[in-house]
């Protein structure tokens, strides 16, 4: 993408969210979940895309030092979940926010690139952590997190519980660690409880034996591969 346009679009993004007040957010975060409702076209989530893999990468796969998550994958009702928390501001991702606009994104194109992220196939090669820890992991994880999440990790889309596996384990224990101490708001209330005890070493045990959970072969991409939707796009 032309940097000069991306900045173009940045600066105008960022304009709009001087004239945002709290009523306005309030009402449009009930109208980005109704995104939810919509039938999606995928081939328009594969246009509206082209914005948001500036940072997470044509593939959706974002960077194995977590910097940026994976969202390929991902349910489709969680991605518009999380895009109307960041939206009401319940997730503190200043560099999201502007997207989540809905003078910069229709209702519509919120359910067309969910569609499209969540049809993604996701990285064979996730970052992972230091791999001393994982029967405490493991032990943790099955205590505390298959219930909501799964045991693989593949969440349950209808109760907006994302898909954990897969992902990166820098992102995950920064996640983990929003949750825990309150910085991240729209964590659910009992998992906030659930967690209140954990130590670092806890947190760093179960993120890394979760980041060994893997999707199932039909959903990880084959090495190498990159996504045909973006021939031209420039790494």
């Amino acid at each position: 993408m032309d940097k000069l346009l991306l900045g173009t679009i940045f600066s105008g993004l960022l304009l709009s969210v001087q004239s945002v007040d709290a009523q306005a957010v309030n009402e449009a975060v009930n109208q980005v979940e109704m995104a939810i409702h919509l039938t999606p076209d995928v081939d328009n989530g594969r246009k509206v895309y082209m914005l948001c893999a500036v940072c997470h990468l044509p593939e959706g796969w974002g960077t194995e030092d977590g910097y940026y998550p994976q969202i390929a994958g991902q349910h489709a009702k969680v991605i518009i979940k999380q895009l109307a928390d960041i939206l009401a501001r319940n997730r503190d991702t200043p560099t999201m926010f502007p997207f989540t606009l809905l003078q910069n994104l229709r209702l519509q194109e919120y359910a067309d690139v969910a569609a499209y992220l969540a049809r993604q196939p996701m990285t064979p090669s996730n970052g992972l952590g230091p791999g001393t820890d994982l029967e405490r992991g493991r032990m943790l994880y099955e205590k505390n997190c298959v219930d909501c999440h799964g045991r693989e990790g593949e969440g349950v889309e209808g109760e907006f519980m994302p898909l954990i596996q897969g992902q990166h384990y820098n992102y995950l224990v920064r996640q983990f660690e929003w949750i825990r101490d309150g910085k991240r708001r729209n964590a659910d209330d009992e998992m906030v409880k659930q967690i209140q005890g954990f130590t670092d070493r806890d947190i760093s045990a179960v993120m890394d034996y979760t980041s060994r959970l893997k999707p199932p072969a039909e959903r990880r991409a084959a090495p190498g591969w990159r996504n045909p939707d973006f021939p031209s796009f420039v790494r």
